[in-house]
């Protein structure tokens, strides 16, 4: 497999700590990976973890010194992006065109018609069944977004249901088979 440079999006959830092993995963199967994530995602994770696992400095303020014109040149530089956690925010902002932040700037300089974008909810039951939260997904998913639908489960908040991270071992796999067969 040739060398594919991944964005990997983290965004503010507990599920942070499940998405490093789906972003482990990728690195040992030989892709690049560079991590963004979100002020809130650094509540959850430290820089530190993201970066021991891909060997690279996590991306987060788009007005650091340096850094603006990051949404541009990461946009081209990647071959395939995932939001990992994708919170209901994430994605309600994602399908508003929303790009006052890293993520949203990113997703709009995207080349959807060439280069996969993902998405792996996760979030509390009732957010992910929300009428808005499931428009926009819709809305994604007919931009041509792939969705890595979450799973049914105890969720952190300690209610049952649908919203899981789905597992990251399956979404690597998703992954990965998608390069593979390009």
């Amino acid at each position: 497999m040739s060398r594919v440079n991944v964005l990997f999006f983290l965004t503010g959830s507990i599920a942070c700590y499940k998405a490093c092993t789906a972003l482990s995963r990728l690195g040992q199967a030989g892709l690049a990976v560079q991590t963004v994530a979100t002020p809130a995602a650094l509540k959850f994770i430290g820089p530190a973890t993201l970066e021991a696992l891909t060997g690279r400095p996590v991306v987060s303020d788009m007005w650091e010194p340096g850094r603006a014109l990051d949404h541009i040149d990461l946009a081209r530089q990647a071959d395939l992006a995932i939001v990992c956690p994708a919170t209901a925010n994430t994605i309600n902002r994602l399908s508003a065109g929303m790009a006052d932040d890293l993520t949203g700037s990113l997703f709009l300089a995207w080349e959807r018609e060439s280069k996969p974008w993902w998405i792996a909810p996760a979030m509390n039951t009732y957010m992910w069944q929300h009428p808005a939260t499931q428009g926009s997904v819709e809305k994604l998913k007919s931009w041509g977004v792939r969705v890595v639908e979450p799973e049914a489960g105890l969720l952190a908040c300690g209610d049952t249901g649908a919203g899981r991270l789905a597992d990251p071992e399956k979404i690597a796999a998703e992954i990965i088979k998608t390069v593979k067969k390009g």
